[in-house]
C-alpha cells in the first residue's frame, strides 16, 4: 500500500483526505518522527502528542497565509513534515539540515524562530494587532502548552488580549507535562478540569460545543452566551479564563481529529480572541515515550527494537558531576536548597529531589520567579542553588541584578549548557552568560574544567556568602582532574603545564582540555607552551597580567562569545592596570594577545565539536594558531 505521506506535498493536500485517511496519516507521521529522532536525537514525546492537533490545524487553516505561532517550538515536527520538509527530516537537528525548532529560513509557515517558552501569545497578539491596523483578515493561531502558559509573559499577554478586536485563537495544549510534571496552581486547576471528565465526556462536550458554535452571519453575542452557558454547566474552572474576558472552549479531546477540524473552522470565524483547551497525551503512539514522557521529552539517539528501545550509552557529564556534588554538599549543609524551572532531569537534580525532597522546589517554566524565590530564601539564611540552563537564565537577568547582586545575597547559580550546545542550535546556546553576569557587582563567576573543580566550586560557593555563578557545558567531564594538586581558591588560576616558549594558552573552563591537547601537538613539533586554567571569569586572578608584562603572547580560549567574554575581561583589566600604573611593559604585552571564542554571529545547529571548530578552540586549531606565530622551535638535546 502506498504511504499516504508520499502524496502530501503541502498542507493543501490534506483537504481531499477522509477521516480514516487522516488517522492513517497520523500514524505514518508518528513513525517518521520516532525513526528520525532515534537516529538524530530530539524532542520525541511532545511531538508524538500533537500529531492529530497539527493535522486538524492545517486542515482548517492555510498557514502560508494565516499565521501559526508556536510556543517553545519543540513540538513542531509534524508541522514541518506537513509543510514540505519531510524529505529533509532525516537531517533533523543536523548541520545543514532541519532545525529542531520553527525557522523562517525554512518555510513561510514559520513566522518566528522559537526556542523559549511563553512567547507565543504575545507575538500572536502583536501579529493580530498588525493585521487589525492593516485591515487584513488572515487567521492568527497561537499554540501554547500547559507548562508555558504559567510563564509570566503569557499572563501579561492574556491580560492584554482586550486590545485585539478581531479573530485570535489561543490553543492551550494540555498534557499535564512540561519537561517534568507541570508545577504550580495553574497545573492544579488544569488537572481538575482533566479529572472531571473521561474522554467520552470530552467528546460529548465537543459535540455540544459544536451545536452552539457560530454559523457565518450569526450574531456573536448570542452565540458566545450560549457557549458559556453550555460550558459552565460542564466545567466550572473555565471561569478563570472568563474572568479575564477570554471566551473559553473546552476541554476537548486533542486526538479527535474530526471534531478538532470543525472546532478550528468555527473558531476561525470569531471576531474576538478566544481560547480552546485541548487535552493530549504526551508520547502517544510509542510505548516507551507514552510510559515515560519525562525521559523522552528530549533524547539523544536510541536503538529502536519493535516497541522497546535501548538508549545509546553515554559518558559521565558535567551535569551528573554537578548533581552528585550537590547531594554531597547538601548532606553536610542543611541550609542548601535547590530550585529549578521545570527541568530537574536536565539540570541533574533528580538525585537531590529523591534524597532532599523537602529542600527541592520546581517552580515550572518561570525562571524569574525562581531567582526571586531564591533571593527571599537567601535573606532568610538559606543557601539556595538555582539550577537553570544558560539560555533560560537570560530570562531572569533583571532579578539577578535587582534581588540578588544589588542585595549581595548568597544565591548560587548553577548554569548548565553553558557554551555551544550542539544540535539544539542558536535558540539554546549558552554563549552569553559571562557577558551578562560579569557586569554585575558582587557576583563571582567560576568555570570548572573537571569534576574535582566542580565539587570545589560548589564548596567555595556555599562558603562565600556572595552571589556565585558556576558555568559548565553539555559535555563529558575529563577522566582525571587537571590540577587537583593546586588549591582551589577564589580568584586564583592554576598553571597546569609550564612551557619554555613565549606562548601562554589561557583557558576558561572546559577548553582547558583542548589547550592541553594542543600543547601535546605542539610539543611534537618542538614548541613548548604554557597552559593556564583561569578557573574564574570574575574575579580575575591579577597574576594573569604578569604574562603580558613578561612579553608573552597570550591566547585566551573560551566556550563563549569573544564580545564581553573572559578574554575581553582580561584585556579590560590589563588596560585599566596599565593606565593606572603607567606600566609600559603591561601595555605592550596587551597588543600581542589573541582572543579565541565565538564571533559576533549565531551559530547554527551542528555537532558541538563542529561549533567549537567554528569558534577556533579545538586542539588542532589552537596549535595551528600558535604555529602561525612563526616561533623558533626549542633546542632538543642530542
Amino acid at each position: 500500500m502506498t504511504k499516504l505521506l508520499d502524496t502530501i506535498r503541502g498542507p493543501e493536500d490534506l483537504q481531499a483526505l477522509t477521516q480514516d485517511e487522516l488517522a492513517r496519516l497520523a500514524e505514518e507521521i508518528r513513525q517518521v518522527i520516532t525513526h528520525s529522532v532515534s537516529r538524530t536525537g530530539g524532542h520525541l514525546a511532545s511531538n508524538l502528542g500533537v500529531v492529530e492537533l497539527t493535522l486538524a490545524m492545517h486542515r482548517a487553516f492555510d498557514f502560508h497565509r494565516d499565521r501559526l505561532l508556536w510556543d517553545v517550538g519543540h513540538q513542531c515536527y509534524a508541522h514541518k513534515i506537513l509543510t514540505g520538509r519531510v524529505a529533509m527530516f532525516e537531517q533533523l537537528r543536523q548541520e545543514g539540515g532541519l532545525s529542531g525548532f520553527p525557522s523562517p529560513d525554512e518555510s513561510d509557515c514559520d513566522p518566528f524562530s522559537v526556542g523559549h517558552a511563553g512567547t507565543s501569545i504575545a507575538t500572536a497578539l502583536g501579529m493580530a494587532l498588525g493585521a487589525q491596523h492593516k485591515g487584513t483578515d488572515e487567521k492568527i493561531v497561537a499554540l501554547i502548552g500547559d507548562a508555558s502558559i504559567v510563564n509570566g509573559l503569557s499572563f501579561e499577554a492574556l491580560n492584554n488580549l482586550g486590545l485585539v478586536k478581531r479573530q485570535l485563537l489561543i490553543v492551550l495544549n494540555d498534557n499535564s507535562m512540561a519537561i517534568d510534571v507541570t508545577q504550580g496552581a495553574m497545573a492544579g486547576f488544569l488537572s481538575k478540569v482533566r479529572l472531571s471528565h473521561t474522554y467520552e465526556d470530552m467528546r460529548k462536550i465537543t459535540n455540544r460545543m459544536l451545536d452552539h458554535l457560530p454559523l457565518i452571519g450569526r450574531r456573536m453575542e448570542e452565540t458566545l452566551e450560549n457557549v458559556k452557558k453550555t460550558l459552565r454547566m460542564a466545567i466550572t474552572p473555565s471561569r478563570l479564563f472568563e474572568s479575564l474576558n477570554i471566551p473559553y472552549f473546552g476541554p476537548v479531546d486533542g486526538h479527535d481529529t474530526t471534531s478538532l477540524i470543525e472546532l478550528f473552522k468555527a473558531l476561525g470565524e470569531l471576531d474576538r480572541p478566544a481560547l480552546l483547551h485541548v487535552y493530549t497525551k504526551k508520547g502517544r503512539g510509542y510505548s516507551p515515550a507514552d510510559d515515560d514522557p519525562c525521559k523522552y521529552h528530549s533524547t539523544g539517539p536510541f536503538e529502536l527494537n519493535g516497541d522497546s528501545e535501548t538508549p545509546t550509552q553515554g559518558v559521565r557529564t558535567f551535569t551528573e558531576a554537578f548533581g552528585d556534588g550537590l547531594v554531597e554538599l547538601a548532606a553536610r549543609d542543611d541550609k542548601i536548597v535547590a530550585l529549578t524551572a521545570a527541568m530537574p532531569d536536565g539540570t541533574g537534580l533528580v538525585k537531590f529531589r529523591q534524597r532532599f525532597n523537602e529542600r527541592y522546589y520546581d517552580v515550572g517554566i518561570a525562571e524569574s520567579v525562581a531567582v526571586d524565590i531564591a533571593a527571599g530564601m537567601a535573606r532568610q539564611g538559606f543557601k539556595p542553588v538555582v539550577c537553570i540552563y544558560s539560555t533560560f537564565l537570560q530570562r531572569s537577568f533583571d532579578q539577578i541584578f535587582q534581588e540578588v547582586s544589588l542585595q549581595n545575597l548568597p544565591v548560587i547559580f548553577c548554569i548548565d549548557r553553558a557554551g555551544a550546545v550542539g544540535n539544539d542550535g542558536p535558540t539554546h546556546h549558552g554563549l552569553w552568560d559571562v557577558g551578562y553576569l560579569r557586569m554585575l557587582p558582587n557576583l563571582v563567576i567560576a568555570a570548572p574544567a573537571d569534576e574535582w573543580e566542580m565539587r570545589e566550586s560548589l564548596n567555595l560557593a556555599a562558603a562565600s556568602g556572595n552571589p556565585f555563578a558556576i558555568r559548565y557545558p553539555k559535555e563529558a567531564v575529563p577522566d582525571e582532574p587537571y590540577a587537583a594538586h593546586i588549591p582551589y581558591a577564589l580568584g586564583q588560576s592554576a598553571v597546569v603545564r609550564q612551557g619554555e616558549s613565549d606562548v601562554v594558552l589561557l583557558a576558561l573552563g572546559s577548553p582547558v582540555g583542548q589547550a592541553l591537547k594542543a600543547a601535546d601537538l605542539l610539543e611534537r613539533e618542538g614548541i613548548s607552551v604554557t597552559v593556564v586554567n583561569a578557573r574564574f571569569a570574575k574575579p580575575l586572578d591579577e597574576s594573569l597580567l604578569d604574562w603580558f608584562r613578561a612579553g608573552k603572547t597570550v591566547l585566551t580560549l573560551e566556550d563563549h562569545t569573544i564580545a564581553c567574554g573572559f578574554g575581553s575581561a582580561l584585556i579590560e583589566a590589563a588596560l585599566c592596570k596599565a593606565n593606572a600604573e603607567d606600566d609600559e611593559a603591561l601595555a605592550a604585552g596587551i597588543g600581542k594577545a589573541i582572543l579565541l571564542g565565538a564571533k559576533d554571529e549565531y551559530l547554527p545547529a551542528a555537532a558541538r565539536g563542529k561549533q567549537l571548530f567554528w569558534m577556533q578552540i579545538t586542539a588542532e586549531q589552537i596549535a595551528q594558531t600558535v604555529k602561525n606565530l612563526k616561533l623558533q622551535p626549542k633546542k632538543v638535546d642530542s
